[in-house]
């Protein structure tokens, strides 16, 4: 378990720190150009190491559903929403709504055992624990408002 929590946080910080990249990226060549130099170094990237560790079997798929392969095409809306959110609305914010509309869409195909998924019960903690985290961006954008019109006004 402390494993699987280690790689979660290991996995949250390179996502934050990819999206910072990206949108460095963007500001000089665009969503599109950045989608696609984003989308190929990681392909080529996955592909190299996938080969040193696995090599033959890389290429063996043991009855994968056909709609699975569709995950890269779901990679491309991820990276190009990201990109457009955190120029619009910083890193921090976007990342924080981003993680946010995450965890709820996970909590909804747990408990209604989507996509494959062992369904696991709807309880009301989830629920509160999902509006604390609500509350606590909506508490990080009004917070920095109001100091920063409190800052203008001095």
């Amino acid at each position: 378990m402390i494993l699987g929590i280690v790689l979660a946080i290991v996995a949250g910080s390179l996502v934050s720190l990819q999206n910072i990249f990206n949108s460095k990226v963007n500001e000089q060549a665009g969503s599109w150009a950045t989608t696609t130099l984003v989308l190929g170094m990681g392909f080529l990237a996955s592909l190299v190491m996938g080969l040193i560790f696995e090599g033959k079997e890389l290429f063996t798929l043991h009855d994968m559903q056909l709609w699975y392969w569709f995950s890269g095409i779901i990679g491309v809306g991820v990276v190009i929403c990201m990109v457009q959110g955190i120029k619009r609305l910083g890193p921090t914010y976007a990342i924080s709504i981003v993680m946010t509309a995450q965890l709820g869409c996970a909590l909804l195909w747990d408990s209604m055992g989507w996509l494959g998924l062992k369904q696991v019960p709807f309880t009301f903690k989830q629920l509160i624990g999902v509006l604390v985290i609500i509350g606590g961006i909506c508490i990080f954008k009004l917070g920095g408002e109001r100091r920063l019109k409190h800052i203008i006004k001095e």
